[in-house]
């Protein structure tokens, strides 16, 4: 298998880019079934939109500029260029910290619970992550090391991991065991600490895989933070859970 270009079509002279296509229809995906499903967390669905007006693009510069920080040199004397993200350059762990900031502030400003929210809209965020891999595809970069494996990519003639192939399937799971558990979820905050747990574990191990990570030092930043969002999100489950086992108690 092998991109068939970066490029989806052109329209007026300019270049529409696949990898633009799939984030924003991730996104707007995310959007709708976030708004649809919010009246079972008790969310106005407006909350939703009022949200994704401040999230994405915040979150996008997000992306970007954790790409460009830990690529810096690639931009110095350049900086023109920081701006041109059609061609790839946005890093999700960024993107999910600043968007995650961001909601945090909108629930406090509209007192809801932040936790809530984010057992809503983070199945459709992994969603819009499947999605929006798709884009790496495309723009043959995020792959992995040479393998003989039939489910190869080619890159420059030689066959290499499609972990980006191994990322979006993750995340489609992801999107349906989160949406299964948010329907049937024991205490508030559960759906997100599950998120941070499994979709770090994967990240973890893929990033072995690739050859393009981002480094603190000799570490890869990928691996690094997801092992600090396994330690966190692992701890908050159990305090969680434990506050709800002894809501139950004192309640029986």
């Amino acid at each position: 298998m092998q991109s068939p270009g970066s490029v989806a079509f052109t329209i007026f002279g300019i270049d529409i880019m696949w990898y633009g296509i799939l984030i924003a229809s991730g996104m707007i995906l995310a959007i709708i079934i976030s708004y649809v499903r919010a009246p079972r967390f008790g969310i106005e669905p407006d909350y939703i939109l009022d949200m994704a007006i401040w999230t994405l693009p915040i979150g996008i510069v997000g992306a970007r500029l954790y790409y460009v920080i830990f690529n810096y040199s690639l931009y110095q004397g350049d900086f023109l260029s920081i701006l041109n993200t059609r061609n790839g350059g946005l890093a999700i762990h960024g993107g999910i910290i600043a968007g995650a900031i961001t909601v945090i502030v909108i629930c406090r400003i509209k007192k809801i619970s932040c936790l809530n929210v984010g057992d809503l809209v983070l199945p459709s965020v992994a969603l819009a992550q499947a999605i929006g891999r798709w884009g790496n595809f495309f723009n043959e970069e995020a792959f992995g090391a040479p393998t003989d494996l039939p489910w190869a990519i080619i890159i420059n003639g030689q066959k290499v991991h499609p972990t980006f192939l191994y990322e979006s399937l993750w995340c489609l799971m992801l999107f349906f065991l989160l949406s299964y558990i948010g329907k049937h979820r024991q205490f508030t905050g559960q759906v997100v600490c599950l998120y941070g747990i499994l979709y770090s574990f994967e990240r973890f191990f893929v990033e072995w895989l690739r050859t393009d990570s981002l480094m603190i030092g000799p570490f890869k930043q990928a691996q690094v933070l997801s092992l600090i969002a396994i330690i966190i999100c692992a701890i908050l489950y159990m305090y969680l859970k434990k506050c709800y086992n002894n809501i139950r108690t004192n309640n029986s």
